[in-house]
């Protein structure tokens, strides 16, 4: 604040009066130095609130892979094996089969070894699995002497970076436990919404493995006389590889995104 001050005459004789307030010189040193700790302080605090946002992140996306892990174990843990497509039709089918003309089979997938990328727009497909259907008292469902089987979609959904579990319920199997579930935008009260596995997933990468700990590639081995591949497939799978990996971006501005990964390792019953 300038002060301004007057000057005070004085009689003959008198002592001069002092002058009271700032000059320009000491007034320009203060600004410059309230500038300078002011802007010390707001970086100090910029810094503080980046710092917090991204231990915010580290800590959500913490907490997601752990779930994600307990939640892919929990899902695969009746699971008889992977499949190549959905036996059990599914009428809201995200990626159908172009070969099959009700679109109500996904689109097939092989045992390649690779990495799923979230896609910009949709969904994508990452696993297809089948589990023995089961009663609300824990008993097999027994189509004579085998059980009926329920099938399960793994997919990441774009809309909202996770990864999403499709549950398909057998109808023959008469009080199955499970469900037959649906995209979030067309769930209804017979149809609840697919289950999140895990969220801010950019990607999924896969590996399959014998139980020996040989790793099988569908690629690897081609038909000599018409040089197709011919396996080995996912019924040779018994233990299942995923990396899930994680991108969470800053909520804050100056605070740094998070990147991390979660390896799930899985052992399936059909070996």
């Amino acid at each position: 604040m300038i002060h301004f001050y007057k000057r005070k005459f004085r009689k003959s004789g008198d002592t001069p009066a002092r002058s009271a307030g700032f000059t320009i010189v000491e007034l320009i040193v203060v600004m410059t130095l309230t500038v300078m700790f002011s802007g010390l302080i707001m970086t100090f605090f910029l810094d503080l609130w980046g710092s917090t946002a991204t231990l915010e992140n580290d800590s959500e996306t913490f907490v997601s892979r752990e779930d994600a892990g307990d939640s892919l174990r929990d899902a695969f843990n009746a699971a008889s094996g992977l499949v190549n497509q959905n036996g059990i039709a599914d009428p809201h089918t995200n990626n159908p089969d172009p070969s099959i003309s009700s679109n109500t089979f996904w689109v097939p997938i092989h045992a390649i070894p690779g990495t799923t990328s979230m896609p910009s727009t949709g969904t994508a497909p990452v696993l297809y699995f089948e589990s023995p259907s089961i009663n609300s008292s824990r008993n097999f469902i027994m189509n004579g002497t085998q059980s009926y089987k329920d099938d399960f979609v793994l997919y990441l959904d774009s809309s909202t970076k996770s990864l999403m579990l499709r549950s398909l319920a057998n109808p023959s199997a008469t009080g199955d436990r499970i469900t037959t579930s649906c995209p979030p935008t067309q769930i209804t009260a017979s149809c609840p919404a697919d289950r999140t596995i895990a969220s801010d997933i950019s990607s999924v990468s896969k590996r399959y493995f014998s139980r020996s700990g040989n790793l099988l590639d569908w690629t690897s081995i081609t038909d000599p006389l018409t040089g197709n591949y011919i396996g080995p497939d996912f019924p040779s799978v018994e233990v299942l590889e995923l990396t899930l990996n994680l991108h969470r971006k800053s909520t804050l501005h100056g605070g740094a995104d998070t990147s991390n990964q979660t390896i799930v390792r899985i052992a399936f019953r059909n070996g």
